[in-house]
């Protein structure tokens, strides 16, 4: 903030449906209330989105209005698109106007069109934030009325768009960890002199990651190496026994501090959503990418600027198989001097100043309305 800015007041932040769109949000509301303890920070959701519920915990005021989407088959939703359409956009710019909101900051998701146009409606002022590969309908919207445009990635196409990462909560953009590694071991029941290969399919897991690696145990066990295997809940995975000699193979549902997960790891084998991409670049973890193979490509895009650095390694979905481990990630997660390179090369690639970033472009947009 400059010495001649006014402090603000009140930002509407909008986004939803997903993690992908609520994390950042949620790392941006606590940027802005690290800045400016006073200001008013309303989020815009949709019903039936995981803002109904993350929100409220981090203690943030929500508004939901309905999904207004956009219909991509003539049909009936199409016919009862546009009124739809313009109730939530009326919606949006009712609680707009009745918190007062200086500034207006899209995230994508169905919230963020009528938020975008509302705020025109109003004359507020506009920044998008686009979190994904490949752009999304909302943020294309959103871009074409302001020119306060941010993405997580380099090869996200929206004109004008200056490149600042993902925003990420305190704990990860903040985490040391060599210096918490011992706990972290000790909490997950894991051992020192062992290297540590971490396993997650994200918040919901994932059964094709999970199901090789967990068949490949006896091979972990064999190298002398440690899994921890973050499974997703309701996914998880019986491996043999371990006798007295063996190196742990811990199997959990759910990890409620990653952060914890993250500095047990020396490498890590997920998907590469974007949120996981960029918070395994900002630590310095070295990464096995497992990109989701439906849809539209855009995990393998997500992971294209560290793995072109020599951060991460990239294997397709198909082709990650035990076989696979144990020529390719067994090696790897013995190999410290690889992983120390690889640390250093992923870290190059992270932004863990994404946060504060947004805030700056938040301010500069209503310094720019004023």
């Amino acid at each position: 903030m400059t010495a001649s800015a006014p402090p603000l007041t009140s930002v509407l932040l909008a986004g939803g449906g997903t993690a992908g769109h609520v994390s950042p949000l949620l790392a941006t509301a606590d940027a802005l209330r690290r800045r400016y303890p006073d200001v008013l920070i309303t989020v815009l959701g949709s019903y039936g989105g995981l803002e109904e519920t993350l929100v409220p915990e981090r203690g943030y005021e929500l508004h939901l209005i309905d999904k207004a989407a956009f219909p991509r088959r003539p049909n009936a939703d199409a016919a009862r698109f546009p009124m739809k359409f313009l109730g939530a956009r009326k919606a949006a710019a009712d609680i707009a106007d009745e918190v007062g909101a200086e500034v207006v900051v899209g995230f994508g998701g169905y919230v963020s069109p009528p938020a975008f146009l509302a705020a025109r409606k109003l004359g507020l002022p506009i920044v998008v934030h686009d979190g994904n590969a490949l752009a999304g309908l909302a943020t294309k919207l959103g871009s074409r009325f302001s020119t306060h445009v941010a993405t997580a990635f380099s090869v996200t196409k929206l004109p004008g768009a200056q490149v600042i990462g993902m925003p990420l909560r305190r704990e990860i953009t903040t985490l040391d960890r060599h210096s918490l590694r011992p706990k972290a071991l000790d909490t997950f029941g894991l051992r020192g002199d062992r290297p540590t290969l971490l396993v997650t399919g994200g918040s919901s897991g994932a059964v094709r990651v999970n199901e090789p690696v967990a068949a490949a145990a006896a091979a972990f066990r064999e190298a002398g190496v440690q899994v921890l295997h973050v499974t997703g809940k309701g996914k998880e995975v019986r491996v043999p026994a371990a006798g007295p000699n063996d190196p742990p193979y811990v199997v959990l549902p759910y990890a409620d501090r990653m952060d914890l997960a993250y500095a047990a790891a020396d490498l890590v084998v997920t998907r590469s959503g974007g949120n996981m991409v960029c918070e395994t670049s900002t630590i310095g973890l070295p990464a096995v990418f497992v990109p989701l193979p439906v849809g539209n490509g855009e995990q393998r895009l997500n992971a294209a600027d560290v793995v072109a650095a020599g951060g991460a390694l990239l294997v397709d979905n198909d082709d990650f198989t035990v076989d696979y481990l144990q020529r390719q990630v067994i090696p790897l997660v013995q190999d410290t001097e690889r992983l120390a390179q690889m640390s250093a090369a992923a870290r190059a690639q992270g932004h863990g100043d994404a946060d504060e970033k947004l805030v700056d472009m938040i301010e500069q947009a209503a310094r720019d309305a004023g």
